[in-house]
């Protein structure tokens, strides 16, 4: 990766190829910022989502994966959702599902030809995962990804307190 950037502001005005969203696995908007990015991107990614939800069995996004629609409203091409996992102990396979979550996101990204990405802080929220623990795994992810055309990962950190995690951590 070329770059991997800190920032703090609100995803929902990135002008980037993609940005993820922090999806619960009904895909379908929620609060924080799934329900931010939705509510900016408007009436056509609910109804690009809803499209993606019957096309999927059980109809619902796993944790861990990555699903790509497009962006709506939004400055970007993409919004890639990915349902992160909801912490409980750290001896549930928490680590291994959130590295999946910023790998596949990775992963859809590179197979667009996407340049740049942002990130939330996925699922350090609502779902409770600690956030130095979740920080180390989003930064060691995004260095171990071997891209085609992703140029630019940027966390995009709602807080200078959660910026200040990955600053340390990066530069660390």
């Amino acid at each position: 990766m070329e770059t991997l950037e800190i920032i703090v502001g609100n995803i929902t005005k990135l002008s980037v190829d993609a940005i993820v969203n922090a999806a619960n696995c009904g895909l379908l908007g929620g609060g924080g910022v799934d329900g931010a990015i939705h509510a900016a991107a408007g009436p056509a990614l609910f109804e690009e989502c809803v499209k993606l939800v019957d096309s999927l069995p059980g109809h619902r996004g796993k944790t861990g994966e990555a699903y790509l629609t497009g962006a709506g409203a939004l400055p970007c091409k993409y919004v890639i959702h990915t349902p992160g996992p909801v912490y409980y102990d750290g001896n549930h396979g928490e680590a291994e599902l959130l590295a999946a979550s910023y790998r596949n996101s990775l992963t859809k990204a590179d197979e667009r030809g996407c340049e740049s990405i942002a990130f939330p802080c996925i699922s350090t929220g609502v779902y409770g995962y600690p956030k130095e623990e979740a920080t180390k795994i989003a930064i060691q992810t995004a260095r171990d990804f071997q891209p085609r055309s992703l140029k630019r990962v940027i966390f995009c950190c709602f807080s200078e307190r959660d910026a200040e995690v990955y600053r340390r951590l990066l530069n660390g």
